[in-house]
C-alpha cells in the first residue's frame, strides 16, 4: 500500500516507482564500487551481482533471462568464430531486441507512462555488439584501422565475468551511457588513466552533487510542465480549431517539455556513474590541472536548446548512443578513400530508429532527422561564402531553422503511430518537412563557390 499510495502521489504507476527507485539506487550501489575489497575479479562480481539484482527488483525475473540472450549469443559467437563475431552479435542482438520490441509493444507502454525491460536491452544490445566488434578489429591490421578502432579494439578474449559485469554495471544498462570494453577493463583493473599518478586521485563527489542537482531541476520543470501539453492534446478537438501559429507554439512546447523527463534519467546515471570514478575521462591541461568527468556525460542541456546548427545536435543529444552510431555504422559504411554523404546519414538514422522499435513515429523522425541535418549543413556552407553582414543573419537562420525543425519532427517520436504523426504533422503544413527538403534543393542548386572545401571539411 506504500508503493501504491507514494506513486499515486507523484503520478506516476508502480512499476515506474519502483523503476525509478532502483535507479536512483545506482548512484549509492556505484559508490560502494569504489570500496569491494578483494581485486578486480571482485569489483567485475558485485558489477554483476548488483546489476542483475537492481534488474530483478525493478522488472522482475524474466529481465535477466531477456539481457543474457544477446549476451551469450555474442560471447559465443566470440569464442567460436571470432572473424565473423561482429556480424554475428549485431544481427542477432538487433533482431532479438526488435522482437522484443515487437512482442511487449514497448512504445506503447512507455507513451502510456509504463515500464518494461526492453530500455535497458536497447543498452546492453549496443554493448554486446560493440564488444564483438572491438574484439573483431583485434585481427585487423592497425596500419588499416581508424583512430578509434585503434583505441578500442581488444586482442584477448574479455573473461565471463568480466564480460556479464561489463555489461550490467551496477545497473548502468538501466538508462545508460553505452561505454567500451576496454575502458570498463582499465578502470576496473586500476590502468590507464585510472592509475595512481602523482596529481592524485580525482575526487568525484562536487561533479556527482552537481549531477544530482541537475537532476532534480530538469524533473522539477518536466512535472511543472508536462499536465499543461500532454500528448493526447493533438487528438482534442481544440487544437483543430487554433490558428496555424498557436498550433505550432503547443508543438514547439510538447517537444520542448518531454526533452526534460530524458535530461532527468541523463543526470541521474551521469551521477552513478561519476561516483563510481568510471567517469573520470583525464586530466586537463590547465596550471594546476583539473579533473574532467565527461565520460558519462550523454546530454549538453544548453547544447541542445540553443543549438546553432541541426549539425550539433548528435554532439549534445544521447551524446553516448550518438558516438557508438558514428563508431559502429556510419563509419563503417563509408568506403575507404571516399567521402561520407547523405546515404551514410541516413543508414544510420534507420538503425537508429529501428534500435528504438518498430513504430512508424520512430522512422520518421529519425528521417526527418536526416532531413534536418543536411538542411542545416546548406546554410552553413552558405555562411562560409557571405559577407560577415549577411554571415549573422544565416547564422541566426540556422538556430530559428533547428529550434522550429527539431520541435516539428519529435512530435513523431512522442506519438509514434502513423496517423498521429501524421496528423500532427498535417496540421502545421508539413512545414518542418518542406523546409529542409527546399534546402536540400537549394543547396545542390546554389553552391557557394569560395570556402567550399572549408564548410565541408568542417562539417
Amino acid at each position: 500500500m506504500e508503493m501504491e499510495s507514494m506513486a499515486s502521489a507523484i503520478g506516476v504507476s508502480v512499476p515506474v516507482l519502483r523503476f525509478l527507485l532502483c535507479f536512483v539506487a545506482t548512484i549509492p550501489v556505484s559508490f560502494f564500487h569504489r570500496l569491494v575489497p578483494g581485486g578486480a575479479t571482485a569489483r567485475h562480481l558485485y558489477a554483476a551481482v548488483t546489476g542483475a539484482l537492481l534488474s530483478y527488483i525493478s522488472f522482475g525475473f524474466s529481465s535477466n533471462l531477456h539481457f543474457f540472450v544477446p549476451m551469450l549469443i555474442s560471447y559465443g559467437s566470440m569464442v567460436v568464430v571470432r572473424k565473423w563475431c561482429g556480424v554475428i552479435s549485431f544481427l542477432s542482438a538487433m533482431g532479438y531486441l526488435i522482437g522484443c520490441h515487437v512482442y511487449y509493444m514497448s512504445g506503447d507502454a512507455w507513451k502510456e507512462g509504463g515500464i518494461d525491460a526492453t530500455g535497458s536491452l536497447m543498452v546492453i544490445t549496443l554493448k554486446v555488439i560493440s564488444c564483438a566488434i572491438n574484439y573483431n578489429d583485434g585481427l585487423l591490421k592497425e596500419a588499416d584501422l581508424r583512430e578509434s578502432q585503434k583505441k578500442n579494439r581488444i586482442l584477448k578474449l574479455p573473461s565471463l565475468i568480466e564480460y556479464v559485469g561489463y555489461c550490467l554495471c551496477c545497473g548502468s544498462h538501466f538508462a545508460g551511457p553505452v561505454y567500451e570494453i576496454k575502458d570498463y577493463l582499465d578502470w576496473t583493473e586500476r590502468k590507464g588513466i585510472w592509475t595512481k599518478s602523482e596529481k592524485g586521485t580525482p575526487s568525484p563527489f562536487l561533479p556527482t552533487l552537481r549531477a544530482i542537482l541537475q537532476a532534480g531541476f530538469c524533473m522539477g520543470l518536466y512535472l511543472y510542465l508536462s499536465p499543461s501539453y500532454p500528448l493526447s492534446r493533438f487528438s482534442e478537438p481544440i487544437y483543430q480549431e487554433w490558428g496555424f501559429v498557436k498550433r505550432l507554439t503547443v508543438q514547439y512546447m510538447s517537444g520542448f517539455t518531454a526533452r526534460w523527463k530524458y535530461y532527468f534519467i541523463w543526470s541521474i546515471s551521469e551521477a552513478s556513474i561519476i561516483i563510481s570514478g568510471f567517469g573520470f575521462s583525464g586530466w586537463t591541461d590547465s596550471s594546476p590541472p583539473k579533473a574532467r568527468w565527461d565520460r558519462a556525460k550523454n546530454v549538453d542541456v544548453l547544447g541542445v536548446e540553443f543549438a546553432k546548427s541541426s549539425v550539433e545536435l548528435p554532439l549534445v543529444w544521447n551524446i553516448q548512443v550518438s558516438t557508438w552510431l558514428r563508431h559502429y555504422v556510419y563509419d563503417r559504411l563509408v568506403q575507404k578513400g571516399k567521402k561520407p554523404g547523405f546515404f551514410q546519414l541516413l543508414a544510420t538514422q534507420t538503425v537508429s530508429a529501428v534500435w528504438h522499435g518498430l513504430y512508424p513515429g520512430y522512422l520518421i523522425f529519425f528521417v526527418q532527422s536526416a532531413l534536418m541535418i543536411a538542411g542545416s549543413r546548406a546554410i552553413y556552407r552558405w555562411q562560409q561564402a557571405v559577407p560577415p553582414t549577411v554571415k549573422k543573419f544565416l547564422m541566426l537562420m540556422n538556430f530559428a531553422y533547428t529550434l522550429l525543425v527539431l520541435n516539428y519532427s519529435c512530435i513523431g517520436f512522442m506519438v509514434l503511430s502513423l496517423h498521429e504523426t501524421l496528423a500532427a504533422y498535417g496540421s502545421v503544413y508539413y512545414i518542418g518537412t518542406i523546409i529542409p527538403v527546399a534546402l536540400i534543393l537549394l543547396g545542390n542548386t546554389i553552391k557557394p563557390k569560395s570556402a567550399r572545401s572549408k564548410a565541408r571539411k568542417e562539417q
